[in-house]
């Protein structure tokens, strides 16, 4: 690698987050290498679709698509538990909601990392900002700061390797005002839990997404089933 090229880990998951973040890597100068991860989640089909468009939009250096069971397996999430009904949005609920799977973002994370440290990337960037930590305990600044210690001390010493959750303090709003600025083809995007097409529009995932999008004064390009009162 030479002096000048820089190289990061975009954990890429098909959704905007991910996407947006993508961007800003990218105009921060460096050269993205794209992991997505397919661990039995209901809309795995339409996020690999999205992230593998993602890496042909933005000139990728390089894309790779890792499948795991083992998420699925361990169960105990609405996202990869056919026993377990996807809930309906509530944008004002603190508790965990259902969709949280177990500790996934340390297995992403970890994932990046060797992905990174083999490919002598410096950054992992991964898309979480404030209103996922509000529900998802792994989306917590504390977690970040924390796996980035994990990260020093588990790679070689020579690696340096940096976490980066640029939205970690963002709201949904902040991500999509920034991602429109950028470009980003929001439209080859997905966020919902339930269903690959249309969207559903009632879940979580589509609640904040469709807030979002409300809030900066643009249409949300993709189609959905039902756009409830939030997406007004």
């Amino acid at each position: 690698m030479s002096d000048t090229e820089k190289r990061a880990v975009v954990l890429a998951s098909g959704g905007m987050d991910s996407a947006t973040a993508a961007y800003v890597a990218a105009e921060e100068g460096y050269d993205l290498y794209l992991l997505h991860t397919s661990y039995g989640q209901e809309t795995e089909g339409k996020e690999y679709e999205c992230a593998r468009r993602l890496a042909d939009e933005i000139d990728a250096a390089d894309f790779l698509r890792v499948e795991t069971g083992h998420l699925a397996t361990i169960g105990n999430s609405s996202l990869t538990d056919d026993e377990m009904a996807v809930e309906d949005a509530d944008l004002d609920s603190e508790e965990v909601p259902t969709s949280y799977v177990p500790f996934r973002n340390a297995n992403l994370l970890a994932m990046a990392t060797s992905y990174a440290e083999a490919n002598d990337c410096e950054a992992v960037f991964i898309g979480a900002h404030s209103e996922d930590f509000s529900g998802y305990p792994d989306c917590r600044p504390a977690f970040f700061e924390a796996f980035q210690h994990v990260v020093d001390t588990g790679t070689k010493d020579d690696t340096d390797i940096e976490i980066r959750a640029p939205f970690v303090e963002w709201s949904k709003t902040d991500v999509a005002e920034r991602g429109t600025e950028l470009g980003v083809p929001y439209e080859h995007t997905w966020s919902c839990y339930r269903a690959e097409a249309p969207a559903c529009g009632t879940c979580d995932a589509c609640a904040f997404r469709l807030q979002a999008f409300r809030n900066v004064g643009v249409r949300d390009p993709i189609e959905y089933e039902e756009r409830p009162e939030y997406a007004d």
